[in-house]
């Protein structure tokens, strides 16, 4: 549940830098959120972890095939299938969005720095 909000969260910041908006308003932007990306760094461990702890349950769960099985039994091995499948998507995306979100971040603190060295070049 954590993750499923985090990743939207990271999307819409994510989204929310990529909207063409004036460049006051821009650099703030980039320059709170990259105070917050520091702390929103343990996502990234929590996402490993979590890949470590599916990873285990997966190589240690009962395997429900054959004639033995009932169709409740089926029916909730499938689902902590997919239930798996979808909570390995989102650790990745999770690891991913904070990735995007921190290169896009530092691209536009390197245009920011070259827009005032052209500025003082201009001033000379």
């Amino acid at each position: 549940m954590i993750l499923t909000y985090v990743v939207a969260v990271e999307a819409a910041i994510a989204g929310l830098l990529t909207l063409p908006s004036p460049k006051l308003l821009k650099y703030r932007l980039v320059s709170l959120i990259s105070l917050l990306l520091q702390p929103a760094l343990f996502i990234v461990p929590f996402a490993g972890f979590q890949l470590l702890d599916i990873y285990w349950k997966n190589e240690h769960r009962l395997m429900c095939t054959g004639e033995t099985c009932t169709a409740a039994e089926r029916d909730r091995y499938e689902k902590s299938i997919y239930k798996a499948q979808r909570n390995v998507i989102l650790c990745v995306s999770a690891c991913l969005l904070y990735w995007c979100v921190y290169r896009i971040c530092k691209y536009y603190k390197e245009i920011q720095s070259l827009e005032e060295v052209e500025k003082r070049y201009k001033d000379q």
